[in-house]
């Protein structure tokens, strides 16, 4: 029986990486992507997958079981990659109940309908459930997290996604569902919408806008390449044990204010702008409450069980996602303009 996969956000940033890197590399596969295209799906991002034979796209909500339920009862998927989430920290703060109902009851909508009906056949079932290292909460000056560290969130955001993170393992030790959790540090590239730190600062210097950074800039992540977490996302998926975590990080770690200066230095030479020219833009803003400090992800599991080790440093992300950036100028004005949104109305007038 060919296997299908339903991928949910499969039109947002990283979701979109997923699913190119599943239709392109298992055409035996049927790839249904699920996305309601909120403000950050866009399709745009997967044209060139339109007219590809194993690729189907459906707008639907994860928040309406009922919609959940249509999805199952048609394409009777085989596989679950849950991607879908409201994701950005600074709006879940303004609207944190969006947060519980696509985050929280988005993921129970799916779980209950995964095992409505998987339950009489669990073999070659898997529900795999993509999270965040925000879940752990904030590091000191030293220190990694671990598959088992305790959670502690402190945004709705990272709040919403610890909640849906007891849920799945819940439905796992309560009624037996194949699940796998990946907790991912923080993922930059193509396609990334502008509100995230790392697209923001390129639009911000290709049209001289100030660049916002929050307290000192002192706050430090781990960054992670898209296609990268795409790759281990497949390896997990495919390999992973089931009821097991895998932590997945890009082992470079950088304050934001370090980040940006290099993001400034690269712009300034693609641009071929005098040096430090672009570092003037930068302008430090007040903290945002419940700032985390510090995050850094042990990723030892993946490597050690699964062989996972990723292929860009922060250098040569940065560099490879300021040429794509420059070179389509287009998508982000779109993007910035929404004027993206049109897509689907132009091209996508159904369900396919």
């Amino acid at each position: 029986m060919m296997k299908t996969i339903l991928i949910t956000g499969g039109a947002g940033f990283i979701g979109s990486h997923v699913v190119r890197h599943f239709v392109k590399k298992y055409p035996q596969y049927r790839i249904v992507n699920v996305d309601v295209l909120t403000y950050a799906g866009n399709l745009e991002n997967l044209k060139d997958l339109e007219h590809e034979s194993n690729y189907y796209f459906i707008k639907g909500d994860i928040s309406k079981i009922q919609e959940v339920e249509n999805i199952f009862s048609y394409y009777k998927p085989t596989g679950v990659i849950h991607l879908a989430a409201e994701s950005h920290v600074d709006r879940s703060i303004t609207n944190p109940l969006a947060f519980v109902q696509t985050n929280v009851i988005g993921t129970v909508n799916l779980l209950q309908t995964a095992l409505k009906y998987w339950q009489d056949d669990l073999q070659n079932k898997l529900f795999h459930h993509v999270s965040t290292d925000e879940v752990y909460g904030s590091l000191g000056e030293t220190g990694l997290f671990k598959e088992t560290t305790c959670y502690d969130p402190h945004s709705p955001y990272s709040a919403s996604k610890a909640s849906s993170d007891h849920f799945v393992r819940a439905y796992s030790d309560t009624y037996a569902l194949p699940v796998v959790i990946t907790n991912c540090s923080n993922n930059y590239g193509p396609n990334q919408f502008p509100e995230k730190l790392i697209p923001l600062c390129i639009n911000n210097i290709l049209h001289g806008i100030e660049i916002p950074i929050y307290g000192k800039g002192e706050n430090s992540r781990d960054w992670l390449y898209v296609t990268d977490h795409a790759e281990a996302i497949d390896l997990v998926f495919h390999q992973g044990k089931f009821g097991e975590t895998y932590n997945i990080g890009g082992n470079q770690e950088s304050t934001n204010l370090n980040l940006v200066e290099m993001i400034c230095d690269l712009m300034d030479q693609e641009l071929d702008r005098d040096k430090n020219s672009s570092k003037k833009l930068i302008r430090f803003v007040k903290d945002r409450p419940g700032h985390d400090f510090r995050y850094a992800i042990d990723a030892n599991k993946i490597k050690n069980e699964l062989g996972f080790k990723p292929t860009y440093n922060l250098k040569s992300g940065l560099e490879a996602t300021i040429k794509w950036y420059l070179q389509n100028k287009n998508w982000l004005d779109k993007v910035t303009s929404g004027e993206y949104k049109e897509y689907y109305k132009k091209h996508y007038q159904g369900e396919k």
